[in-house]
């Protein structure tokens, strides 16, 4: 029994493991990184989830490195040094490159003809080898573990990186991401959700969900639609206005109060009143539209109990506490 119940932790921690191979589409990659381009001149960029002889964040900023006036692109890819029961082929030595431009602008730059150098480790972006990688860098630019999105984030910030990487939405209401949005380190990308058009998988990945398809190359792709950029380099998003229409006085009935806490539940970004001057309860949503400028951010999901949020005793999913910094030049009790 014990031999049984061990072998079936393996087989549950492999199959865990391999649900992290979800890669990026170019087509996603070109959609994001054309909101970003003033950040790259003269730049170190850093794709430490990466294999450079199939990765679309290696192609795209490869083919782009001129155009963005790059100074050295980097990536590195993890490899797993143990053969188990789901390994598809042999293990391989993990690599990384190092790629400073063609003089001769070759419109199509190819890993292996550049030069791949081999690891010591198996690339994992904890490792010293990627570490000391990563302190060359100045931009970090990749889809990370998402299973280990909170450690990846931790080490961002350890060594004071920018980044934009892909997420679950759910990120978003890990404490650890939370704090950095909460304290204006790192914000939502441009595109989320339906925006990212969905993720390259393994052929043995089943193809689960409604929203499934193979393209024109063969390419077995997921659509989970619940996905985020995250990053800490800045865009237009996130100085522009929401647009508010609506009024909290004289609808008060649309905007009951939260058992546990001194703020109001507002079921949609979009109807948030313009004229409430106390905290409101948004959806995590709300965080894609966030400015700073319009908008401070309070607390997440607990209210005073620290239980989360609730509504005449139902709980609404998370909440995130908001007030309103631009409220309108005329009397809101009326």
């Amino acid at each position: 029994m014990v031999a049984e119940k061990t072998l079936n932790q393996t087989l549950h921690v492999a199959k865990f493991a391999k649900k992290d191979e979800f890669y990026t589409q170019l087509s996603d990659i070109e959609s994001e990184l054309k909101y970003y381009e003033n950040h790259f001149k003269n730049k170190v960029v850093f794709c430490n989830c990466d294999d450079p002889r199939n990765s679309n964040f290696f192609n795209y900023f490869a083919h782009n490195f001129e155009k963005l006036g790059l100074k050295k692109l980097i990536t590195i890819c993890y490899k797993n040094q143990e053969r188990d029961l789901f390994g598809q082929d042999e293990s391989e030595d993990a690599v990384f490159l190092e790629y400073t431009g063609d003089k001769n602008e070759n419109k199509t730059p190819n890993a292996e003809k550049i030069g791949l150098t081999p690891l010591k480790g198996n690339g994992d972006f904890r490792s010293k080898e990627s570490i000391d990688l990563l302190k060359q860098a100045d931009i970090v630019v990749t889809n990370p573990p998402f299973s280990l999105f909170r450690e990846y984030v931790e080490q961002l910030v350890k060594y004071k990186k920018k980044f934009l990487i892909i997420g679950n939405i759910n990120a978003i209401t890990y404490k650890e991401i939370f704090k950095l949005i909460k304290e204006n380190k790192a914000w939502l990308g441009i595109n989320m959700g339906r925006g990212i058009s969905g993720f390259i998988v393994p052929d043995y990945y089943e193809l689960y969900g409604t929203e499934t398809r193979i393209d024109n190359l063969g390419n077995r792709i997921i659509s989970p639609n619940n996905c985020l950029w995250l990053t800490n380099l800045d865009t237009f998003k996130r100085h522009e206005d929401i647009f508010l229409a609506k009024t909290y006085y004289g609808n008060e009935i649309e905007y009951p109060k939260f058992d546990n806490y001194d703020a109001i539940n507002v079921n949609k970004t979009q109807d948030i009143p313009l004229d409430y001057e106390g905290v409101m309860g948004v959806p995590i949503t709300f965080l894609h539209k966030y400015n700073p400028e319009q908008f401070e951010l309070i607390k997440f999901r607990k209210g005073n109990d620290e239980k989360d949020l609730a509504v005449n005793g139902k709980c609404p999913y998370f909440r995130i506490l908001i007030k309103n910094k631009r409220l309108p030049n005329f009397d809101t009790k009326r």
